[in-house]
């Protein structure tokens, strides 16, 4: 292409991916050697995002999305992951649910008829079913966490506020494997994120998990779904916890195909409903203890709540967040992600007396996976991943003839076969068939080579079945990037009563992973502090020319009561600062009360004043 009255010429060719940033050795010596060239440069594309707009939406109750605005330490970071440039756009995901208000202010602009349906009455359109005391307000609350609009006046703010929406419903009458199936293959080269908050009973005696097409739904998913990439399955851990239940006896969390996640509230403590497994990946909030704000969403009738809580609504953040990570990276797979989520998590404040570290230095809860999520860390470095090498899968038989459980017993295998094929865990399932005379005293619990000790399944207290477990697979995470060679042990335990018989009759070890060195890859750099230089007291007094100075500290954006300005008038200094806005302010352009652009809870925004008024 000839640039309008310009002599510079626009050549593309194959030989590049698009977004390469090394140059193509073949052409670049050509046009060196070229004496009729006098210049040229290999185009890449480059990240623009608008100035003038800060980072924080104006959306009238963003003040109150605690976990994600900077009133609690740490939040989410989604501020962060915003800054970069990252808010979904391009991707699109869908909530299997009990419908979706397609017509709500705060997410008609997102909502995307393609990515949605209606399996409960067998049409396209998944508005949910009112009356009966409106109690179908499930799917339009999860979306809202997702792709609520920005800075629209009106409500808050998705994590993913450019992405596209839809719903499926699906939970608003009888529930089949078909109809499961149907929901988690839709449009799967179309839609590239589900999120489902649903499962067998969490009443803590079940053990239930996906029918035989639910389960080929899921594979074909990975598989084929996003183009070979693999649909992503995101899925919440349960709300069992009051009832001592177990999400690793749910075979929805504990597929290799979905990703888990647990709930915490505010302050880091456990909520009563949070349940505990070794397939729980990473853990968002889901509430707080310290006011009586939720989180805040979209809700029926065009409403608006900040009263949605519980692991339902944990998992539609990670969803989002993970929608920003697939847009600072569309060629991760689904394997890809499981690892950057693993990467980006981190345990902060989360408290648990069961917090281990793993043989490659990790520290892993039951109750949270690998810790908090972090969607500024998770962009970071989904930007600059390099994806992993083909998934292996190798299996050991460990027991041939029935063993008596007895109170205790442990079977030790080797598994040095298998270190041809895997040099780093993924996933590591263990299938069993066992009777036992009372199901929920049994403590079951697997060993690695490295020392790391998963317990597969603890006590469930309702769970009286004499059923045992009839070919189950439970799965943990907590081996991740470990060297599977040498003796895995696993544990089975009576912490019941002494007459409690049982026989162990199959045990297959089934380990997944890569034959790469995972290890050896550097973990995501916190490279949030770029400091230029320091004063004597270590503050920071110049960060560059892309980050604030706040607070002696540099940050990709400035946040609520602050907005970003050169710091001094003179051309020579390049330096940014976070200037404090007025204090009736919530998001400003300037210092004074007439250059609001948003107000805190409590205050009305005066469009034609810039100003915030007390009611």
């Amino acid at each position: 292409q000839v640039m309008e009255g310009e002599p510079f010429y626009h050549f593309s060719h194959r030989g590049t991916r698009q977004r390469a940033l090394s140059r193509h050795w073949g052409w670049h010596t050509r046009l060196t050697r070229d004496p009729q060239v006098l210049w040229f440069e290999q185009q890449t594309v480059k990240r623009r995002s608008k100035r003038g707009t800060g980072v924080v939406p104006t959306d009238p109750w963003f003040p109150k999305q605690w976990y994600m605005n900077n009133d609690i330490h740490p939040d989410l970071n989604i501020l962060t992951a915003w800054s970069r440039g990252y808010t979904g756009l391009g991707v699109v995901l869908t909530v299997l649910d009990d419908g979706l208000e397609k017509d709500h202010p705060d997410l008609a602009a997102n909502y995307d008829p393609l990515a949605s349906y209606d399996f409960n009455s067998n049409d396209p359109d998944p508005q949910p079913r009112y009356g009966d005391g409106d109690k179908n307000w499930h799917g339009t609350r999860c979306a809202g966490e997702v792709a609520a609009v920005a800075n629209n006046g009106i409500c808050g703010a998705g994590v993913a506020y450019n992405a596209k929406i839809g719903g499926v419903r699906m939970l608003d009458g009888p529930i089949m494997d078909i109809v499961e199936a149907q929901a988690l293959s839709l449009q799967q080269q179309y839609i590239h994120i589900y999120s489902a908050s649903w499962g067998p009973e969490d009443d803590g005696r079940t053990v239930d998990g996906p029918g035989v097409l639910a389960a080929a739904a899921f594979h074909r998913g990975v598989v084929q779904g996003r183009g070979g990439l693999g649909s992503i399955f995101i899925w919440a851990s349960g709300n069992g916890g009051t009832n001592y239940d177990n999400c690793n006896c749910d075979g929805y969390t504990n597929s290799i195909y979905t990703v888990s996640v647990g709930s915490v509230l505010g302050d880091g403590q456990r909520p009563h409903y949070g349940e505990s497994c070794p397939a729980i990946l990473t853990t968002t909030y889901s509430s707080r203890t310290t006011s009586k704000v939720q989180i805040v969403t979209t809700d029926l009738h065009h409403r608006c709540t900040d009263k949605h809580t519980g692991t339902s609504a944990s998992a539609p953040l990670a969803a989002g967040m993970v929608a920003l990570a697939l847009e600072a990276n569309p060629a991760l797979t689904w394997r890809d992600l499981q690892h950057l989520i693993i990467r980006a998590s981190k345990p902060a404040h989360l408290q648990a007396d069961d917090w281990a570290q793993n043989g490659v230095g990790r520290r892993v809860s039951h109750y949270y996976g690998y810790g908090l999520l972090d969607a500024g860390l998770l962009v970071q470095a989904a930007a600059t991943w390099a994806g992993t090498r083909p998934q292996q899968k190798c299996s050991v038989q460990a027991v041939q003839v029935p063993r008596d459980i007895g109170s205790r017993l442990t079977i030790s295998t080797d598994a040095s076969s298998c270190s041809q094929s895997i040099r780093s865990l993924e996933h590591v399932q263990v299938q069993l068939s066992l009777s036992y005379s009372r199901r929920g005293d049994l403590v079951v619990a697997l060993s690695s080579p490295m020392g790391t000790t998963s317990t597969l399944v603890t006590v469930r207290p309702y769970d009286t079945s004499q059923d045992g477990y009839n070919d189950w697979t439970f799965m943990s995470t907590h081996f991740w990037d470990e060297n599977p060679k040498g003796i895995w042990t696993l544990l089975l335990e009576n912490r019941g009563d002494d007459q409690n018989r049982g026989q162990l009759t199959s045990f297959t070890l089934h380990l997944h992973g890569t034959d790469e060195d995972m290890p050896a890859r550097r973990s995501a750099a916190t490279a949030t502090d770029e400091c230029v230089r320091r004063d004597e007291q270590g503050a920071c007094e110049d960060c560059g020319t892309s980050l604030y100075i706040h607070h002696g500290s540099c940050l990709p954006y400035c946040p609520p009561r602050y907005f970003g300005r050169a710091r001094s008038a003179t051309p020579r200094d390049t330096a940014l600062v976070c200037a404090s806005c007025h204090p009736s302010c919530y998001t400003c352009r300037g210092t004074s009360a007439d250059n609001c652009t948003s107000c805190p809870s409590g205050r009305t925004f005066q469009d034609s004043t810039h100003t915030c008024q007390h009611p």
